[in-house]
């Protein structure tokens, strides 16, 4: 099986090229069940990570999705929302999301993924300005360290040199600004109502440099992913929806990750107070059980790309497919059902607790997330707290991943923005589950922290 891939398949984000080289292997899930995976050979892991951030309700729901799917597929297997025409499963899905979704919140784009989402809040957001007779506004804000997806206009949005330089000028003239990590700042940031005072005047002051008449839109995640989890201080969502109003600007909240439970909430801005006039997710509107994604639309944006007349040019072959859209209606009836939000806000502070226990650990820095969403950037022997090229080499590209898995458990160890420890288990796990995750990481990252 691996030799085969090795001669067939392109992974993403993989050095593909490098999986035939000595000591490099291929990791091949085969099953699932509950929380966890069975690798190719029969070894069993916790998955720490919910595949990638997709797997809400793990993997033993199976075959109420397939009862679901085979009654969809026997009565009608695809249809576009194309050119005036539609069908039945979108049209329900879509009324659906908007009794969850904050208020104004009222339509929905359908998508493919997550990337596609945020393509589309962009392309939107122009259709909005130009049909208010602002063609000019053809710029976007987004937050350093953000990433926001894989194509070419998404990856405009997304700062990350080693992903944008490999493919020339950006399609977007994007501005960044500061995120909302307060970890190495100064004392005085732990107030929140100085840190998000300065965030804010920061991101005002990029708005005008800009000139306001040129900004689409402001994209922002309620809890950033890329840099680990990054939690907003208080008040900050109701800044920018005060900055958008005041400049004319969409706000536009990136929940690929947080929507659908991650943080106790349907949406994660929910948690916040956000009020964005757009909302893309993916991820977890199927549970990992088909793939979707999807743009909401707020009322005042509709009513005026909805104008007599006007076209919205734009659109995707598999947008919104009657399988996806079931596997998405039956999501939310199971995870409403079986209480899946009640199960992360019962046990969000358990497993507060047991994270921030490890910031006791020489080579943890800070500990930051909500709900089921957390992160440990990790600190060396520095000065300045970080790594030496053996200490990367050795910790974070070998050691703590390798225990981790060893461990049983499947966890996401990077090191771009900053070197990491991430973890977003599937929504059903129990106590005892987030645990045994909180105990793994801990005799990880201690064993990892005797070597610095």
């Amino acid at each position: 099986m691996i030799a085969t891939a090795q001669r067939h398949l392109l992974l993403h984000m993989t050095a593909n090229g490098s999986l035939a080289m000595p000591g490099q292997e291929l990791f091949v899930v085969s099953r699932g069940e509950g929380p966890y995976v069975d690798d190719a050979d029969g070894n069993r892991y916790i998955d720490g990570l919910s595949g990638l951030y997709c797997c809400q309700l793990g993997y033993s729901y199976g075959p109420e999705f397939a009862e679901a799917a085979e009654k969809q597929l026997r009565e009608l297997c695809y249809s576009p929302l194309w050119s005036g025409s539609a069908h039945p499963t979108a049209i329900e899905l879509a009324e659906r999301l908007s009794r969850i979704a904050p208020v104004d919140i009222e339509h929905t784009f359908f998508s493919s993924g997550g990337a596609e989402a945020v393509e589309t809040a962009w392309k939107i957001a122009r259709r909005y300005h130009a049909l208010r007779g602002e063609p000019g506004r053809t710029k976007a804000i987004a937050r350093r360290g953000a990433y926001h997806g894989l194509t070419i206009g998404t990856l405009s949005l997304t700062d990350d040199p080693g992903l944008t330089e490999p493919y020339g000028p950006p399609a977007i003239d994007t501005r960044f600004v500061s995120n909302t990590d307060r970890f190495g700042l100064a004392p005085e940031y732990a107030d929140d109502g100085l840190y998000t005072a300065r965030l804010l005047a920061e991101l005002e002051d990029a708005i005008l440099a800009e000139g306001p008449e040129t900004v689409a839109m402001l994209i922002a995640e309620p809890v950033q992913n890329r840099g680990g989890c990054i939690t907003p201080p208080q008040g900050y969502w109701q800044g920018l929806r005060a900055l958008a109003d005041r400049y004319g600007l969409l706000l536009v909240a990136d929940e690929v990750i947080t929507a659908f439970g991650r943080l106790g909430e349907w949406f994660g801005g929910d948690r916040y107070g956000a009020r964005p006039d757009m909302i893309t997710v993916a991820k977890g509107i199927t549970a990992g059980y088909a793939p979707m994604g999807a743009t909401l639309v707020g009322q005042g944006v509709v009513e005026v790309i909805n104008r007599p007349g006007a076209v919205l040019n734009h659109g995707y072959t598999f947008a919104g497919h009657p399988l996806s859209a079931t596997i998405a209606l039956r999501n939310l009836e199971i995870m409403e059902r079986d209480r899946i939000l009640e199960n992360v806000r019962d046990l969000q502070g358990h497993l507060a607790g047991r994270m921030a226990s490890l910031a006791d650990l020489r080579i943890v820095g800070d500990v930051r997330g909500a709900g089921f969403f957390y992160a440990c950037e990790l600190v060396g022997d520095h000065e300045d707290g970080g790594f030496g090229d053996t200490a990367r080499a050795d910790l974070i590209a070998d050691l703590i991943p390798r225990r981790l898995r060893e461990a049983g458990l499947l966890a996401r160890v990077y090191n771009r923005s900053a070197p990491l420890v991430q973890i977003a288990p599937p929504l059903i796990s129990d106590r005892a589950l987030l645990d045994r995750i909180a105990d793994i990481l801990a005799e990880t990252l201690a064993e990892a922290s005797a070597r610095i």
